[in-house]
C-alpha cells in the first residue's frame, strides 16, 4: 500500500502549524516545523514514485529523486531548511543562549515561503505523473 497521500496531507498540516506559530511568535519553532513540512512533502513524491524513503535532509532527499529535474530554488530552499533541523530544538546548538533567542520573525516568514515553494514542487510533480 502506497501511502503517499498521507504524507502529503500531514505535510500541509504541519505547514499550517508552522504558520499558527508565525503567529504566537515562535520562530524557532517555525523553522523546524516548515523543515518537518517540506520533508514530508518530498517523502511523498518519492513515495509516490515506489521508492523507500529514509532520512530527514530534504537535500538529501530531492537528490535521490530519479525525476522530475530539480529547479536550483528549490534545492537552495531545501539546504536552508535542513540548516533549521536541529539548533532551532537544542541550546546545545548555539555557543550561548536558547534557540528562541536566534530565530526571528523574518526567518520565521521565509522559512514557510521555502517549504511552502518545495511543497508544491513535489505536489506539482505528483500531478503531471498521474
Amino acid at each position: 500500500m502506497n501511502r503517499y497521500r498521507d504524507w502529503m496531507e500531514q505535510a500541509w498540516r504541519d505547514l499550517e502549524k508552522a504558520r499558527l506559530d508565525v503567529r504566537h511568535g515562535y520562530p524557532e519553532w517555525v523553522c523546524f516545523t516548515a523543515q518537518q513540512a517540506a520533508g514530508k512533502a518530498v517523502k511523498a513524491l518519492l513515495m509516490y514514485q515506489g521508492h523507500d524513503v529514509w532520512g530527514h535532509g530534504i537535500t538529501a532527499l530531492l537528490r535521490a529523486l530519479p525525476s522530475p529535474p530539480i529547479p536550483e530554488g528549490v534545492l537552495e530552499r531545501a539546504r536552508v531548511l535542513d540548516s533549521y533541523y536541529i539548533p532551532t530544538r537544542y541550546p546545545d546548538g548555539f555557543p550561548a543562549g536558547k534557540p528562541a533567542d536566534y530565530y526571528s520573525q523574518a526567518m520565521a516568514e521565509e522559512a514557510v515561503r521555502a517549504a511552502e515553494a518545495i511543497m508544491r514542487f513535489c505536489q506539482d510533480s505528483i500531478a503531471r505523473e498521474g
